[in-house]
């Protein structure tokens, strides 16, 4: 079983107390994560790319066999109007992370307004064409991607599908256990349906999940390992350590039913 349990980023202040140990520098951050989980997405890079030195630190504070998925610039997903240069910053700024085969891959993750069409269809394409042999994950929230049909697109092109659990909200996609190439990918949003659409800031995903909510994902998570050759899962309910509680709750879950 190749699965890897973690969170959406890793510096908050209001972990503290809660996952760091009080007085924890922040340059220390990611060395006590590390010990606790074996993957990371990185955030930061989706308001700014960082340097190659930045994601070089980074390397040295995590083993040999940790995963770092990097989530792609705001202009890739959101403002689209000058992605392939902003990939290809991405791409070089990630370097050290690809020569210690240390990245999962990148995510795209696409904002509502973005509808299922042809020519949104072509623009996966482009973008995965522009990573070359980096993995490609994407996320929708609107649910006219949430289609067989879509499925065979993204299985056809090589591009993975980020399953979600968020609100249940009209528009927004469903719980599912889709797998569109050989890597499994599973993200927890929360279920704040009351700052959804209106939360300031990460309000939206302000959401402690229950043992029952957790536990009803091991059916489909379960159906993904068996398929895949590797899978990742992360918590983004980030506000109030959330989501390090949830992944360690999670992980003793799957260890205890893959077990029986």
């Amino acid at each position: 079983m190749n699965l890897r349990i973690g969170t959406s980023g890793f510096s908050y202040d209001d972990w503290m107390q809660v996952f760091y140990p009080e007085g924890i520098a922040k340059k220390d951050m990611l060395s006590y994560y590390a010990r606790k989980f074996s993957t990371v997405e990185i955030n930061v890079s989706y308001y700014t790319i960082p340097g190659a030195a930045s994601f070089e630190k980074m390397t040295s504070k995590v083993p040999e066999n940790f995963d770092f998925i990097v989530k792609v610039h705001q202009e890739s997903t959101h403002i689209r109007q000058n992605s392939t240069a902003s990939l290809q910053n991405l791409v070089n700024s990630v370097k050290p992370l690809i020569e210690r085969n240390q990245l999962g891959g990148m995510l795209a993750q696409f904002p509502y307004s973005f509808y299922n069409n042809m020519a949104n269809r072509q623009y996966l394409i482009e973008t995965r064409d522009c990573l070359k042999e980096i993995p490609l994950f994407v996320e929708f929230r609107n649910d006219s991607w949430e289609k067989d049909a879509v499925k065979d697109f993204l299985s056809v092109n090589n591009i993975g599908y980020v399953n979600v659990d968020e609100p249940d909200l009209k528009g927004l996609i469903g719980q599912q256990d889709w797998l569109t190439t050989n890597i499994g990918y599973i993200r927890f949003h929360g279920r704040n349906k009351e700052k959804w659409w209106d939360g300031k800031g990460s309000e939206r995903y302000e959401y402690n999940y229950s043992n029952d909510e957790l536990q009803s994902w091991l059916i489909r998570i379960s159906d993904i390992l068996k398929k895949s050759y590797k899978s990742y899962v992360f918590f983004n309910n980030h506000p109030k350590g959330n989501a390090p509680n949830n992944a360690g709750i999670l992980s003793e879950m799957i260890r205890n039913y893959i077990e029986t």
